[in-house]
């Protein structure tokens, strides 16, 4: 166990309640997981511990997958005995545990972006055993999203952060080539895939049991009491325990909806911490076109001797149509910031590994300096700072626990160990100078990102930001920026319209024949 002592910041503690987070909560222990194999196999452990009251509060959930690639038995069950499938795993545990209830809370819009998946999920909660409980969560505005990922075990203990319990996100941190176990359901080999998310217990997990009840009641109309506290919080076994007794800051974003104001804590947390800043400001990220966050950076890189700025994306999205939404708005931004780095300050790379493979980066992560740390579901675009329901966890002052995560996550992009990596920053006192002499063009490590190609529909996406939309705080109807029915009523009109010009022109190219 490697207990960390804690150290205030320059200036002292820039948590602030209800600006730009929740609350400020104890974590008895507290540890950041590494990419989905080390997740799975955890979460794995804290479900089978729960006694009482499970929630799992997800973007979406696929219960046919198996939580430990390549580890089933003849009858399909992993070596802890029970089901590797996580839907039959979840009826054996609780099948076996009496007194727990499980609430299983996904995004509604799953049923139109993985129709495939909720089928399941419903088949479990009708026929399966009366204590497995599955809500869509409809509570937000048209063409929102619910992207929270979180899972609470008997109100002790919660993960937080960005991986799903879905298909694809399973990958060591070695990303290998061809790894057999990183496989989809239909026997094609998935895309090395890079995550992250956080494991705690004590009043921290509690509160976010609170704040996934609430969610609940909004989604369903139904209060979930809480359950008996037991003695002694759950915690994974093996899990090392990185730090004792820390403050954990709670941040989130929700939408006005039925009258709610906009919450935007985690668009502060993130602004806070950009200008708290004086040496590093590193970032994960599966997008890069928020504009309050990109406009902040670039007024960093602007100052005289500021930050250096280091981006860590996928090279690209997951299909045409994402790359085009959302890449073309990258190209914006990465433009200006370059335009901005008059000392060269600035990067922006996607990881690779050793047979040249993209990786896929999902997690979503910020680390100030070694002041400031903050991981969950949010990424840097408008959709998580004012539109999307998203919840991310922070913490200041553990310089040991933040320097020493920051070495593993770029570690693990360059192939090389923790130790080297921290030895050479240590010389260099600059992470892009860092990178620079670790980073191997012909072995694992990191490409620049260069802008993406441009189509009409790309450029028409990023002009109207289309599937980046955000509210401001001016906007707490169905007013602000983004998709609405009407937009999808005008969408709807044109592709009819399209499809009726290419008919008549098909029937009139066959007339001339």
């Amino acid at each position: 166990m490697n207990n960390q002592s804690k150290t205030t910041p320059e200036g002292g503690s820039f948590f602030q309640r209800e600006i730009n987070c929740w609350r400020v909560e104890t974590a008895e222990n507290f540890s950041i997981i590494i990419d989905g194999a080390d997740y799975f196999l955890n979460l794995r452990k804290i479900i089978s511990s729960s006694k009482k009251q499970l929630l799992l509060i997800g973007w979406d959930f696929d219960l046919e997958i198996e939580m430990l690639p390549s580890e089933s038995d003849a009858d399909g069950c992993a070596p802890d005995g029970l089901p590797n499938q996580l839907g039959a795993f979840l009826e054996a545990v609780v099948e076996r545990t009496p007194s727990l209830q499980v609430y299983m809370l996904k995004w509604n819009g799953a049923v139109v972006v993985a129709p495939g998946r909720v089928g399941p999920s419903v088949a479990l909660s009708m026929f399966g055993s009366d204590r497995i409980h599955f809500a869509l969560d409809g509570h937000h505005p048209f063409g929102a999203c619910h992207h929270q990922k979180i899972v609470i075990a008997d109100d002790t203990f919660a993960f937080c952060g960005g991986i799903d319990a879905t298909e694809n996100r399973w990958d060591t941190s070695e990303h290998l080539p061809a790894d057999p176990r990183r496989v989809c359901k239909d026997g094609s080999l998935a895309q090395p895939w890079h995550d992250a998310t956080s494991a705690m217990s004590g009043p921290a997990a509690s509160a976010l049991a609170e704040l996934s009840r609430l969610r609940w009641e909004r989604a369903t109309g139904e209060k979930l009491e809480r359950p008996p506290i037991a003695e002694r919080p759950l915690w994974p076994e093996g899990l090392n325990v990185q730090a004792n007794d820390i403050e954990i800051a709670i941040a989130r974003t929700e939408p006005p909806y039925d009258g709610a104001p906009l919450i935007n804590e985690i668009e502060r947390l993130y602004l806070d911490s950009i200008d708290a800043a004086r040496d590093m400001i590193y970032i994960e990220s599966q997008y890069f076109t928020g504009e309050s966050i990109c406009d902040k950076l670039q007024q960093r890189l602007e100052e005289q001797n500021g930050p250096e700025v280091i981006i860590i994306n996928p090279v690209s999205a997951q299909s045409d149509f994402e790359d085009d939404a959302m890449h073309v708005l990258r190209n914006r931004v990465i433009e200006n910031l370059r335009a901005a780095d008059h000392q060269d300050r600035f990067r922006i790379y996607y990881p690779v590994n050793a047979a040249e493979e993209p990786i896929y980066v999902h997690a979503k992560i910020m680390i100030v300096d070694t002041s400031v740390i903050h991981l969950g579901s949010s990424n840097i675009d408008d959709r998580s700072m004012g539109f999307d329901t998203e919840c991310d966890v922070a913490l200041e002052g553990m310089g040991g626990l933040i320097a020493a995560t920051r070495a593993k996550l770029v570690a693990e992009h360059l192939g090389v160990s923790s130790k080297a990596f921290s030895e050479c920053l240590e010389r260099t006192k600059s992470l892009i100078a860092t990178i620079d002499e670790l980073n191997r063009s012909d072995e694992r490590g990191l490409r620049k990102l260069d802008r993406r190609p441009e189509n009409l529909r790309g450029q028409i996406l990023a002009r109207t930001r289309l599937m980046d939309q955000r509210y401001s705080h001016h906007d707490n109807t169905s007013a602000g920026r983004g998709m609405r029915p009407r937009h999808l009523a005008i969408a709807s009109a044109g592709v009819l319209i399209g499809y009726l010009g290419l008919q008549a022109w098909r029937w009139w190219g066959n007339r001339r024949r």
